[in-house]
């Protein structure tokens, strides 16, 4: 089976391009000062991505354990179950690092924000009315200006999101036709079986009753019964294997 029509591959790049926004999406979510509204959201969207990611290479593997059982049936060997096992262990720990930092920095971020909070009650203790004015009037336009800058983020978000989900649904499809088509080869591999066990039997019976035969024949009689069972033999093995 070609790369194009492999359904692991399928899978894998609609993976990578989730893996490949996620990434951006922690890029950015590191340059954002923190206890922002814009930070908290971006956090949970991170934390909430890994998931879902996390989520798909663990379908993608069970798939390849499935492979691993028979690959020659699915056209693959061993070397290339070992190929997108290493891919599926650097998927995991591509998302694992955006996962393990955005929990640390948010950790981090609530003793922190709780100190910052703390030195902020206490410089503006000691302003005095005419600069707590100002402040505030420069505070109210520099929120002013976070607010607009937020909500242009979040609708971008929304549409990854959107994207995202859209992923997910593809690769759920995918992940039913994949099952659907393994039940459909074990239902073929189970007829095949029965129809090897039943042309055993029968071959089993022909030999014994050759074997009578044959005991009883005079030399001539056997010879011409060995021919006969000759074409009968090639008969059989065409209509049995040839149609």
């Amino acid at each position: 089976m070609s790369k194009a029509r492999d359904p692991f591959y399928i899978v894998k790049e609609e993976i990578q391009e989730s893996i490949d926004k996620l990434q951006s999406s922690f890029h950015q979510w590191e340059r954002i000062l923190p206890d922002t509204g814009e930070q908290v959201h971006l956090t949970k969207e991170l934390l909430a991505n890994c998931e879902i990611i996390e989520w798909q290479v663990d379908e993608l593997n069970k798939t390849i354990d499935v492979a691993a059982i028979d690959p020659s049936w699915y056209g693959i060997d061993n070397r290339e179950l070992e190929s997108r096992r290493r891919w599926t262990i650097t998927a995991r720990t591509q998302v694992g690092d955006v996962k393990k930092s955005v929990v640390a920095r948010k950790e981090n971020g609530n003793s922190a924000s709780a100190m910052r909070r703390e030195l902020m009650k206490l410089l503006i203790s000691h302003q005095s009315d005419r600069s707590y004015q100002y402040s505030a009037e420069a505070n109210d336009d520099f929120i002013a200006s976070k607010l607009d800058r937020q909500m242009l983020l979040i609708e971008q978000q929304d549409e990854e999101l959107d994207e995202l989900s859209a992923s997910v649904e593809r690769i759920g499809g995918v992940g039913l036709t994949i099952h659907e088509e393994l039940l459909a080869q074990e239902k073929i591999i189970d007829d095949l079986g029965t129809e090897m066990d039943s042309t055993t039997n029968r071959l089993d019976f022909v030999q014994k009753k050759v074997a009578i035969v044959m005991k009883n024949a005079s030399a001539k009689g056997q010879i011409m019964m060995i021919l006969f069972l000759l074409v009968l033999f090639i008969i059989l093995f065409i209509l049995i294997f040839l149609t």
